[in-house]
């Protein structure tokens, strides 16, 4: 189910409005992992917009599900809407990665909202799996949701987690997939093929659906129905565009990692945003 611009969702405004304020926080700070967060977005609004339970005022809630972003060098897409939750003031984004800013290159435990220090890839998961056996252990009713990227299940972690989710039966812990289709050295078709992606899933005992990763009413409807099984945890794939929503990052490895931003190309990105 792969996905090119002309297949993939449109956006509306609330999805235009976060890529701003990524934009925004580029434009003080010159630098971040750009396409991984733009891929995130709407897996990321839909699930703390409609899907989660939380209180930003008191961020350890023992009743708040948790959601690890395992993908941590996409936290530009977590930061903005923790901060649009009022989890920590705005000006923090404006320190973003600065010495005396808590947010870094990578989500740590320290920021309120953030469940798992992440980044080293592969550890999300592992972590994920002892929060939900953690869950049942003491009857508690909240869910485990751990966000991952295709170029991480590279890593043997993933599928020892997932493993491990399977024969435990954690139908309270749903992984969703962030197939962009790229990693960091390129395509990840070529890097290391995960087809059929799927069906590995499934061999490790996940219920299993696949999605349009930008289309809000889409994923809307898959996080509502978990969990798909009661006897099984789940995997969500989203088929997502790297860069999503600028027509110069989609795609692009050039805008994987950016840093030293000019304001030149600043503008573009909020021109292209707006024309999108």
């Amino acid at each position: 189910m792969p996905l090119n611009r002309a297949k993939a969702a449109k956006l509306d405004q609330r999805s235009k409005y976060l890529r701003r304020r990524i934009i925004e926080t580029l434009k003080a700070t010159r630098r971040g992992h750009v396409g991984a967060a733009l891929s995130l977005i709407e897996i990321l609004r839909v699930l703390y917009d409609d899907i989660l339970r939380y209180d930003p005022k008191n961020p350890k809630w023992s009743q708040r599900d948790r959601c690890i972003l395992s993908k941590g060098h996409g936290c530009l897409a977590l930061y903005v809407i923790l901060q649009d939750k009022g989890f920590f003031p705005e000006s923090e984004l404006w320190r973003f990665c600065e010495e005396d800013g808590i947010l870094g290159g990578h989500p740590e435990v320290k920021v309120p909202g953030v469940e798992a220090s992440t980044g080293s890839l592969g550890h999300g998961l592992p972590i994920g799996v002892g929060l939900a056996l953690n869950a049942r252990h003491e009857k508690a009713d909240h869910r485990v949701f751990v966000i991952v990227g295709d170029g991480e299940c590279n890593e043997g972690s993933v599928w020892e987690a997932a493993l491990c989710a399977g024969k435990h039966k954690l139908s309270n812990l749903t992984v969703v997939v962030d197939y962009n289709k790229y990693q960091s050295y390129g395509p990840t078709q070529d890097v290391q093929d995960l087809e059929p992606f799927a069906d590995k899933w499934k061999a490790f005992g996940f219920a299993v659906l696949e999605v349009d990763g930008h289309d809000v009413t889409a994923l809307l409807g898959a996080f509502t129905a978990l969990p798909l099984d009661n006897g099984k945890p789940t995997a969500i794939i989203c088929h997502t565009l790297k860069g999503k929503g600028m027509r110069s990052t989609e795609g692009n490895m050039k805008w994987h990692h950016k840093s030293g931003l000019k304001d030149e190309e600043i503008r573009q990105l909020f021109a292209e945003s707006e024309a999108y």
